[in-house]
């Protein structure tokens, strides 16, 4: 956590070396928190990528950077702009890319696969599909590992039901998503390895979205077919959405639901207020995705494309911008005391799942896996705790969304 001082001009502001480290568990960056409070729009160098980036903390600036058509995400593209990742090839027609009126007419398609009544389905099949896996973690008995028989196959099996994928292919999907992820991270796969299984993972999108015209079924493969045919969407486009929604659906949630399992196990009175009041796991569930420092560092970048003020300083035309969810969840200008985990917590306008147009499409169906989870795991297993001294966990090391690599537990 060392700063530099920028070398362009005397009065430049400083550049912050971001090297992030690896955290465990519910640990908040301490550079992030630093910046929230003493410099929150400064300038950051992270690992990978060249140059410098402003980066955004605080809650307000961080909506506004969000939504200003002034910050560009398209022209990010063919620019090496300093970042966590060491790969960083977008998928031609990459929804994370586009700006409005694009952006917007994707987001109307996906939109369709979460109408009301398809969530109404999708929550009853997740009951569903919890209750089997908990069946399995019955027979297999204690110990047992939850990211191994619930945290990973639960959003797995989730996301391939919303997308149409059957469930003998769920493995297939496993494997390709995680060597595209750790290739991002610069975790295990190489870059070579990534871009294989991103090529696979398309073809296999092509070809499944290509059987599921006209059948006028509710999964997403449907409506991106639907949309093809409507001229609403390319091809590219649609396989494109297709891929970002299959891994974003089956990583980020497997690791977010562990994070949540991890932080009532490791806060036992907010776990017996949970159970003594299970009404309160929807609003219990905001908190925790409030609370939770869910990923490392920071994800896609915008360019300023013009001259832009945020927080009193001017961000400079062409110049990257980073926001931080994670910090503007922190800010104590709108949420009192916020390192506490506080399930009263009335007023609760968290941005985990981001802001503006570029936020998490599928955050109906994340919550509605997390809320399912955390109630069935304890209804079930009512004196689940871990298994392992909790300094023993291991946490996954490199990971752009943060999680424990295996969650021992007994009962």
């Amino acid at each position: 956590m060392t700063t530099t001082t920028a070398s362009d001009t005397a009065d430049s502001p400083q550049v912050h070396f971001w090297a992030v480290p690896d955290l465990t568990g519910l640990e908040f960056d301490p550079l992030l928190a630093k910046l929230l409070h003493e410099d929150p729009v400064t300038r950051v160098r992270l690992p990978n990528g060249e140059g410098h980036a402003w980066l955004v903390t605080r809650y307000e600036d961080v909506k506004f950077v969000s939504v200003d058509p002034r910050f560009s995400r398209q022209a990010v593209r063919g620019r090496s702009i300093t970042r966590v990742a060491p790969h960083f090839t977008p998928m031609e027609g990459a929804v994370g890319f586009a700006d409005p009126p694009d952006h917007t007419r994707m987001r109307r398609v996906v939109a369709r696969a979460f109408s009301p009544r398809a969530l109404r389905t999708l929550r009853d099949h997740a009951q569903e599909v919890m209750d089997r896996l908990l069946d399995r973690v019955e027979e297999h008995g204690a110990p047992a590992d939850l990211m191994d028989l619930v945290n990973r196959p639960f959003p797995l099996a989730m996301v391939s039901e919303l997308m149409g994928v059957p469930e003998g292919d769920q493995p297939l999907m496993a494997r390709w998503s995680d060597t595209i992820v750790s290739a991002g991270a610069g975790a295990g796969a190489g870059r070579e390895a990534g871009e294989q299984a991103k090529a696979d993972m398309g073809r296999y999108f092509t070809e499944l979205i290509g059987r599921s015209h006209g059948t006028g079924k509710e999964t997403l493969a449907a409506v991106l077919a639907d949309a093809v045919d409507e001229d609403a969407l390319t091809g590219h486009e649609a396989v494109g959405l297709a891929v970002l929604i299959q891994i974003g659906g089956a990583h980020a949630v497997r690791n977010n639901s562990a994070n949540m399992v991890y932080a009532l196990l490791t806060h036992p009175e907010h776990l017996a207020r949970l159970r003594a009041e299970p009404e309160l796991v929807p609003q219990a569930v905001d908190e925790l995705l409030r609370y939770i420092p869910h990923r490392n560092a920071v994800g896609l970048s915008r360019i300023a494309m013009e001259d832009v003020e945020v927080g009193g300083v001017t961000i400079p035309a062409g110049d990257p911008v980073y926001v931080s969810y994670l910090t503007a969840n922190r800010d104590p200008d709108v949420f009192p005391e916020p390192e506490r985990l506080d399930f009263d917590r009335g007023y609760n306008p968290h941005v985990a799942f981001g802001h503006g147009p570029h936020d998490c499409p599928g955050s109906a169906l994340a919550r509605i896996e997390s809320e399912i989870l955390l109630d069935s795991l304890w209804t079930r297993f009512p004196n689940l705790r871990l298994a392992v001294p909790e300094d023993r966990l291991r946490w996954q090391r490199g990971a752009l969304i943060r999680g424990p690599e295996t969650l021992p537990v007994t009962w």
